[in-house]
């Protein structure tokens, strides 16, 4: 199954991204701790080419931690980046965080000139919310589904530095099977451009094999299931997914399942390595 989503707004939004792209100091580039990797936006490295960039891990509070410590020391690796993790939990860290890093990487422009930052990303890993962050009130749409932001929208900060917030931004041909199913899994996909069962037997089967503690404690198990198919059974038994007659609905099993992951109640799980 090949997973592609690419809305027609996204080319305008192509297009405005590199028009934009030269005049900006630094690019703030906003990832899913979960998958660092899979929810990178390829056109954003090929627009941006050497400007320095800031990587902002968010729903790093949803990722495994040891996980999460292991792509920060693998971003701070490459020239001309930056990374911290970030949670909503903790607004003014972020604040001073990302004021200190953009600093750091645009020190070209001197202590007194404005920074002008372009966040972006894909859809749905935490952009609007991160303006909001930085500006410390509503001043950008947020939504727990993808493609909430179609427009840039451009603020400046207490500190003087100017952001622009683009809308989330996919690349019109997903290659990376696997890594397409981790943004579905996470949310990135529209769930209308996805299927559950689908969705739900690759992240079963990647749980199981990673955080297999997790699903037994989350569901109550008395053993670790032996297939994802025996998961997800298990999760619609326990969760609302059966049909007349006690037979287990897997497509709403999987639904449930999904939600589950990308609510954070399963478990503190991430869907790659650096490695």
């Amino acid at each position: 199954m090949t997973l592609q989503w690419y809305p027609g707004h996204m080319t305008k939004a192509r297009r405005e991204l590199a028009a934009l792209m030269p005049s900006q100091d630094v690019v703030i580039e906003v990832l899913d701790a979960r998958l660092p990797a899979a929810s990178s936006n390829p056109l954003v490295t090929e627009l941006r080419r050497d400007k320095p960039v800031v990587k902002v891990l968010t729903k790093s509070d949803l990722a495994d931690p040891e996980v999460t410590a292991e792509w920060l020391e693998h971003f701070r690796a490459m020239p001309n980046v930056r990374a911290f993790a970030s949670t909503t939990s903790n607004p003014v860290e972020t604040r001073k965080k990302i004021a200190e890093l953009t600093r750091g990487v645009a020190a070209s422009r001197g202590p007194d000139k404005e920074i002008r930052a372009l966040i972006c990303g894909v859809p749905n890993v935490g952009k609007s919310t991160l303006i909001n962050t930085l500006m410390n009130k509503a001043v950008a749409k947020v939504g727990n589904k993808p493609a909430v932001t179609k427009e840039q929208q451009t603020v400046t900060l207490k500190s003087g530095m100017v952001i622009t917030d683009s809308p989330g931004l996919m690349w019109p041909k997903i290659e990376d099977e696997i890594g397409a199913f981790r943004l579905a899994f996470a949310g990135s996909i529209p769930d209308t451009a996805i299927d559950y069962l689908t969705i739900g037997m690759f992240g079963a089967q990647y749980i199981l094999a990673r955080y297999p503690q997790l699903p037994v404690a989350r569901y109550k198990l008395a053993v670790t299931p032996a297939s994802p198919e025996a998961l997800l059974t298990e999760v619609g038994r326990r969760r609302g997914g059966l049909r007349p007659g006690g037979i287990v609905d897997l497509h709403k099993a999987s639904e449930i399942f999904v939600h589950e992951f990308r609510g954070g109640v399963i478990g503190r799980i991430s869907l790659e390595r650096p490695t």
